[in-house]
């Protein structure tokens, strides 16, 4: 059974506006504890008193900020939310994005490929042992990390080992790899937490009307600007779907679009080069001491 006697925990990324904020927005009225992170102060604040005033109940809200192209700032973020609770029941890896160009980081990554997918792997990491706690008090497959991906992970024919984090570019086929590593990280990771009571899953948001398509290039502008799309909170109705339901518990490792499940490209399936992401993926962040 769950225990009732303290809310829930959540820690969502990229809260600050957008789907993050919409999804923080419902947990909030339901009552859980809300953790979100967030970068540009103006809206980070914004989001934070909006957030305090969806609360009900025993519902509490706390708001970090931090750049998660940086993995030091992931890092420190992991010693906050580890200072704020003993307990994370639900991890939604949200913050990410494209980007008008390829950038390089203050050390030494690629921005998007640092912000989509080893941020990811750096705070989940770093949260795990909260993440384990929860299961303790908490029945199994209802402790949960879910990844916010995108059908974009179709556009990538499969991981570019010999230019991992896509220095040469273009932004747009950058952002496509690093989702595609979020489907395959999501499946190694479910791998890994297998008989521990926590279950990882992905999702694809659609195409959301929010400032997403800001940072990236005059075409990614110019076709968000024409084509339908939804709204931020139409996309987060599936991540508290994901992270409330019984879907959501139990054969982790799947990808799930509107309150169904959805197919997986091939080659987000594929289950060694996972392997590999993964191991690169740590081989990287050895070099910079995480």
């Amino acid at each position: 059974m769950t225990d009732q006697s303290s809310p829930r925990v959540v820690v969502i990324t990229g809260a600050s506006s957008g789907i993050g904020l919409a999804a923080a927005e419902m947990f909030a009225r339901d009552g859980w504890h809300v953790i979100g992170t967030g970068r540009d102060a103006g809206r980070s604040a914004s989001a934070e008193a909006s957030l305090r005033a969806a609360t009900t109940g025993s519902g509490r809200v706390d708001f970090l900020r931090g750049d998660f192209c940086e993995m030091a700032d992931v890092k420190r973020v992991a010693g906050e939310i580890a200072e704020l609770t003993d307990r994370v029941d639900v991890l939604v890896n949200n913050a990410g994005g494209v980007r008008d160009a390829i950038y390089t980081t203050g050390e030494g990554l690629e921005a998007t490929f640092a912000a989509n997918h080893l941020a990811p792997f750096v705070l989940t990491r770093k949260l795990l042992p909260l993440l384990k706690a929860a299961v303790a008090k908490a029945t199994p497959g209802s402790v949960r990390v879910i990844a916010v991906s995108s059908s974009a992970h179709e556009h990538a024919p499969g991981m570019n080992w010999d230019d991992l984090m896509f220095r040469n570019g273009p932004a747009g086929a950058a952002y496509c790899q690093a989702k595609l590593a979020n489907v395959l990280y999501t499946r190694e990771l479910d791998r890994r937490l297998e008989g521990t009571g926590i279950v990882a899953q992905a999702m694809h948001p659609g195409v959301v009307h929010s400032n997403f398509a800001n940072h990236g290039d005059k075409a990614m502008q110019d076709y968000f600007a024409t084509i339908q799309g939804s709204t931020p909170e139409t996309a987060a109705r599936t991540i508290f779907w994901l992270a409330t339901g019984d879907e959501g518990g139990r054969d982790g490792g799947r990808y799930f679009h509107d309150l169904a499940e959805a197919p997986i490209a091939p080659q987000g399936r594929d289950d060694e080069a996972a392997a590999r992401l993964w191991s690169e993926s740590e081989a990287l962040l050895t070099k910079l001491g995480l």
